[in-house]
């Protein structure tokens, strides 16, 4: 029965990803001299330009990770006319790596596809009508992101994100990226949301923070909205029952777009 239904639902997703609205593309990356995956998944509209979300997957997954976590990702895209960028991250964790020039996804994505996306969907080419967000790795790296470059995303969100990397010196790769923390402690301490938000002002992203109570992640989240109400930075902060797995994600994320639908700016601004 179990290789039956892994089956089907194998076949369910490659029927989504073979969908008119749903297209699996390469964008060469110069910056790193390969292509990068990325699913991207537009309303059926095509009469009209839409705001963009870029959604960033976990450690260990990849550019389809979104649409086989949530399905419904094409139905949401028509009911919110929103147009979803899900590029592959790797194990990046979505900076331009310090030790390692194979790895410069800040680069790629805020510029490179950004510019692909943009030259080649019917977007909505504002701050205001361009959001990020995403799940644990790329949770951090919507927040890191969009901090960095406001002037690109208007809106960001993070789901059960791994919000501040100085709690877990050993894990997920981090260290061949920014080096070792001993040895490293300013990069480790820059590149932290939690002393990245230093950085913003209240009312400079619209934002939205979840993770649920029992997330390995929840300590780290919920220090990140104290310091932001210590801060006076408004934002949305949900917290939820549940864990760091796909059963989470697959609830949050819906909470997540209708906050990018209520924020994000629908129309051309005109001056």
């Amino acid at each position: 029965m179990k290789k039956g239904f892994f089956l089907i639902c194998l076949l369910f997703i490659n029927y989504i990803l073979n969908a008119s609205n749903v297209d699996t593309v390469a964008v060469y990356s110069k910056c790193m001299d390969k292509e990068i995956g990325c699913v991207v998944i537009s309303p059926d509209d095509k009469s009209v330009n839409h705001p963009t979300v870029y959604m960033l997957h976990g450690y260990g997954g990849y550019h389809k990770s979104w649409i086989i976590i949530k399905p419904e990702l094409t139905e949401l895209s028509d009911q919110y006319g929103m147009i979803f960028v899900c590029p592959n991250g790797e194990k990046s964790w979505y900076w331009d790596s310090t030790i390692n020039e194979n790895f410069k996804f800040e680069t790629f994505i805020t510029k490179e596809l950004v510019e692909y996306i943009d030259s080649n969907y019917p977007t909505l080419k504002s701050r205001d009508s361009r959001g990020i967000t995403g799940l644990s790795m790329g949770g951090q790296g919507a927040l890191y992101l969009s901090i960095r470059h406001r002037d690109i995303f208007g809106v960001a969100g993070c789901t059960s994100g791994g919000v501040d990397i100085r709690d877990f010196p050993n894990s997920w790769d981090i260290k061949e990226l920014i080096g070792e923390k001993s040895k490293n402690r300013k990069v480790w301490n820059e590149f932290s949301i939690f002393n990245q938000i230093e950085n913003l002002n209240d009312g400079d992203l619209k934002l939205i923070i979840d993770c649920g109570y029992d997330d390995f992640f929840f300590k780290v989240n919920n220090n990140l909205h104290k310091k932001l109400l210590k801060l006076g930075i408004s934002h949305d902060y949900i917290v939820r029952p549940g864990e760091h797995n796909l059963e989470y994600w697959y609830n949050s994320i819906e909470y997540q777009l209708l906050f990018f639908k209520n924020n994000l700016q629908f129309k051309e601004i005109v001056d």
